[in-house]
């Protein structure tokens, strides 16, 4: 696996635990529910921008410099 597969696979990790986290959260309801889905909503949201920029990123690296 080369090293951009592996942070791609970690980008995509996170992002799936942190929606995760949020439908647990939410599934359970209560009063962590309602103190901190607006929160972890945000993270993921967070965590994807993130992950489609190292994408973008990964890509134009390879094109550029790989290929």
């Amino acid at each position: 696996m080369d090293w951009y597969n592996a942070i791609l696979f970690i980008c995509m990790s996170l992002v799936v635990l942190i929606l995760a986290w949020g439908l647990i959260t939410m599934a359970r309801g209560g009063e962590y529910n309602k103190s901190k889905s607006n929160l972890i909503m945000r993270y993921r949201i967070v965590f994807q921008a993130l992950a489609i920029l190292i994408f973008v990123s990964l890509l134009l690296f390879k094109r550029y410099f790989n290929g």
